[in-house]
């Protein structure tokens, strides 16, 4: 049974992110009120919402094009970085030999790659996913290698005290001691894959392909509909917001009933 603390505890969770939100619309509303300022430098919040509702058709069809990319490039990321990561895990050596290429994945500017991703592969969707897979696998294949080897050496020497074979100790020890590494590389996965493909879309709309919201940001401040503009960023920023809070709450399922770091202390 749920005590009045966490009942409220978690009120607060909610409430007091979205009471700051509000104080933060209103002080914007009223300066752009008195300041008079133009609605083609810094719209107002109610030009904005006012956009959205207008524009509802065009921004929801970008959306869709944007999780569609989103959504498909998470999935590519999670299915080779586990592959990867339980490659990874066998071998030593095969760690050592592979892990620096993940790495230059990482550290290589999605910017400076994406305008040949997108010569290369004709179909824009799928080039625009590789873009974002590049951009989202590496937390996936670092965390989840990190978890597949944080396991307890006392569980570890008992497991081969009674000689279990390797994949007895894979599905049994390992995944289960990398779930919350896993969940965690999760979180940062799905916002660097809404990223990823926000910025791909940004580059394959300079080049004249339509795309997602990115487009849609690119054509407003090319027309100088900057209440539209600003409407498609704010879509874009609920959508990461979406994607944490459902990375979170996969997280909390899974492992709330027997890991520490989400077990709910009741007091």
């Amino acid at each position: 049974m749920k005590t009045p603390l966490i009942q409220n505890e978690r009120f607060v969770q909610v409430a007091a992110p979205l009471l700051v939100g509000a104080l933060v619309l209103l002080m914007w509303q009223l300066a752009v009120m008195a300041l008079e300022v133009p609605v083609y430098i810094v719209p107002s919040p109610v030009d904005i919402a006012q956009s959205l509702v207008n524009d509802f058709q065009s921004l929801f069809n970008a959306l869709m094009m944007t999780l569609k990319v989103t959504f498909l490039a998470f999935a590519i990321a999670v299915v080779l970085g586990v592959a990867a990561s339980l490659l990874f895990v066998q071998s030593k050596w095969i760690e050592i030999s592979l892990f620096p290429y993940a790495v230059l994945m990482q550290v290589t500017p999605i910017v400076a790659i994406a305008p040949l991703i997108i010569i290369w592969v004709n179909d824009t969707t799928w080039a625009l996913t590789i873009c974002a897979v590049i951009v989202a696998i590496f937390p996936i294949i670092s965390n989840t290698t990190l978890g597949l080897r944080s396991v307890d050496p006392n569980l570890l020497s008992m497991f081969r005290m009674y000689r279990a074979g390797r994949w007895q100790e894979l599905v049994r020890l390992r995944i289960p001691s990398a779930l919350p590494y896993f969940f965690g590389g999760l979180r940062i996965s799905s916002g660097l894959a809404l990223i990823g493909a926000v910025v791909a879309e940004f580059v394959a709309g300079t080049g004249g392909a339509k795309a997602g919201l990115a487009y849609t940001i690119l054509q407003s401040g090319y027309k100088l509909e900057i209440p539209k503009m600003f409407a498609a960023l704010i879509l874009i920023t609920l959508t990461g917001i979406l994607l944490f809070a459902l990375m979170v709450w996969l997280s909390d399922r899974a492992l709330r009933n027997w890991h520490e770091s989400a077990l709910k202390v009741e007091h």
